[in-house]
């Protein structure tokens, strides 16, 4: 018995080895931008508002365990999720989190455009309104991640380049805008932008991981 309980403790202990990664914030917040993508240290550190050094600390974790993966190109080290199921139990986390938290869910809300800000139920109607080019899908995040993977026929114009391009877009339709998931704020800019300029815009919360979660 003494031997049974020692395995299963053991089993315990590794799993808590992926909650233990993921009980640290700015892990989640470099998780989230992996699921854009591949990124170098720089990148993250620069984007997740940390220190180089911190960041390779929390890459270290989630290399540990076997979370993200690396290849180098030239100087640079460039890292990437190990696996589409990380990016999966990333929005499979924040989505139990949003639903049990109350405190998440009032936080949520100042991030809202609108009351009728469109939500994952509407997929299928913007798919179908998109292809018949009823609205425009717009994905604001830098070309680079809109390279890697975007939404169904999605349009690239990144947040920094949307006021010196906002000529390309109609404004006889409406706007889509979406960018890297629920906690990202690039698209809550491009809509208050584009309703400053007269278009009429929402704020997608769903981003490429939400997306392919739900497929």
């Amino acid at each position: 018995m003494k031997d049974a309980r020692k395995i299963k403790d053991l089993l315990y202990e590794q799993v808590a080895r992926i909650g233990k990664v993921f009980s640290s914030s700015k892990r989640l917040e470099l998780v989230e931008l992996l699921c854009q993508g591949e990124k170098t240290v720089e990148t993250l550190a620069q984007e997740a508002s940390i220190s180089v050094k911190l960041t390779s600390a929390h890459l270290r974790e989630l290399r540990m365990a076997h979370l993200v993966e690396t290849k180098r190109q030239g100087k640079n080290i460039h890292y990437r999720l190990a696996d589409k199921s990380v990016a999966d139990l990333w929005v499979q986390i924040h989505t139990l989190a949003e639903e049990r938290l109350i405190e998440l869910r009032l936080a949520l809300q100042k991030i809202a455009t609108q009351p009728n800000d469109l939500v994952p139920s509407d997929r299928e109607s913007l798919m179908k309104a998109a292809r018949k080019g009823e609205v425009v899908v717009l994905d604001v995040r830098p070309s680079e991640e809109y390279l890697n993977a975007h939404l169904p026929f999605a349009r690239s114009i990144p947040l920094d380049e949307l006021r010196q391009r906002l000529a390309e877009l109609p404004k006889d339709r409406s706007i889509v805008a979406y960018c890297r998931g629920p906690y990202c704020l690039m698209a809550k800019d491009a809509v208050e932008l584009l309703k400053m300029e007269g278009y009429s815009a929402v704020h997608l919360r769903e981003g490429v991981a939400e997306w392919a979660a739900s497929r």
